[in-house]
């Protein structure tokens, strides 16, 4: 679950360099430091890696695999390779993180399972370990995201757990957080909020980190395997940030392999509160337990924040991400809408793949990238079943679509 390189962060209190930490109200330190112990615990209790690991194989499907999209790759003038997250159970790489937390949970004695979502993955696949390993399972969803991507919600109330609409302020993913966590102050002792990204007050971003490391140390084999060198380049979307400190972290110690993130330039990178690129445009500040780059005002609160992608529309980043962007070792890009559609489209009628809309991200920047030469791989963070209602009612016209 670990590699060299993310072994040394965070350090005992949870930060990378400056970044991280805990900024928590007294009365959930404890709680906080039973989760890290707990965690600290599982990362050496071979039944617990045991049970993970045939769940990851038998249940989620993995290791997932890596597509050479040849046509893609001639009309952009590099090869380029998709790790097929969007393969998984559930359909994202999310379920690699939440089995992670819910057997944390379950084998810490919580009965139910918390968490906010944005474009619903990280609901659909909380409450897919819930049903699993019978839980009970709150999501917390902005009302805004819920008519976007009412797929998602739907399944969740399939799989048992209860939505619960969030109406104030934008009633997007950053309000989910805010309920969410008001929610779990409520009753911290038998409820476990399985954060969806790597966010949150330590032990939270590394914990997330690790159990989507599979995804890297996977790829990092599958590329040895499939060409017999590592990409030349690797990218992904985002948001809060998971997806790409996943396959990051097998590679952050390969100084020949240029990593990318992307987030999201919105309607328009220029004017607060049309985007969400929170390294490209933020600076440190603390908000939802931790310190990190984040959108905010001259008071030090969080900025509106906007993407097209739900999954991505977040006023701060994980912790580690603003460490590797002041080290220099991930570079950060910005993609908006209308080119994250244009890849939509792009990947649908040249592969055969339709992408979500957070990945379409990771795409559009990956085929800018490609005129430039070298090999790329590009995490495919999820697939876009649940997007598709809401891409061909908004930008239907513009792709030929039927009315």
């Amino acid at each position: 679950m670990h590699n060299t390189f993310t072994d040394e962060l965070p350090n005992t209190d949870g930060y990378f360099g400056e970044y991280g930490g805990s900024f928590i109200p007294p009365e959930l330190e404890e709680i906080m430091t039973g989760i890290s112990q707990a965690y600290d615990d599982i990362t050496r209790d071979q039944a617990f890696l045991t049970e993970l690991t045939s769940l990851y194989q038998h249940y989620v499907g993995r290791p997932s695999p890596i597509f050479h999209a040849q046509r893609l790759s001639e009309k952009f003038g590099s090869p380029i390779y998709l790790k097929r997250e969007d393969l998984n159970h559930t359909g994202a790489h999310k379920i690699n993180h939440c089995l992670g937390e819910a057997l944390l949970a379950k084998k810490m004695g919580k009965t139910k399972l918390i968490a906010e979502t944005g474009a619903g993955q990280h609901g659909v696949a909380l409450a897919t370990a819930a049903a699993l390993l019978g839980m009970e399972c709150d999501i917390y969803m902005g009302e805004v995201d819920m008519a976007k991507e009412h797929p998602n919600v739907v399944r969740m109330h399939i799989l048992g757990a209860r939505v619960v609409p969030v109406s104030h302020g934008r009633k997007t993913l950053k309000e989910a957080v805010d309920a969410a966590f008001e929610a779990y102050l409520g009753d911290p002792v038998n409820q476990f909020y399985a954060i969806g990204s790597v966010v949150g007050p330590h032990p939270f971003p590394r914990m997330v980190r690790d159990f989507q490391s599979i995804v890297g140390n996977e790829a990092r084999s599958q590329m040895l395997e499939m060409t017999g060198q590592l990409p030349d380049h690797i990218v992904a979307c985002v948001g809060g940030g998971s997806n790409a400190m996943g396959i990051f972290s097998a590679f952050l110690e390969d100084e020949n392999v240029t990593l990318h993130g992307v987030e999201p330039a919105g309607r328009n990178l220029e004017v607060r509160g049309e985007h969400a690129a929170t390294l490209t445009k933020g600076s440190p500040g603390v908000m939802h337990g931790f310190k990190s780059y984040m959108l905010q005002n001259d008071q030090g609160e969080p900025d509106e924040v906007y993407s097209v992608a739900s999954g991505l529309d977040y006023p701060s980043v994980g912790p580690q991400h603003s460490y590797l962007k002041d080290l220099g070792r991930v570079h950060y890009h910005t993609i908006n809408d209308r080119e994250a559609i244009d890849a939509f489209f792009e990947l649908s009628r040249v592969e055969g793949i339709i992408p979500a809309i957070e990945s379409a991200h990771a795409i559009a920047y990956a085929t800018q990238l490609a005129r430039q030469g070298g090999s790329i791989l590009v995490n495919l963070s999820g697939r876009g079943d649940t997007d598709i209602d809401f891409v061909a009612g908004q930008y239907g016209k513009d792709y030929g679509l039927p009315g």
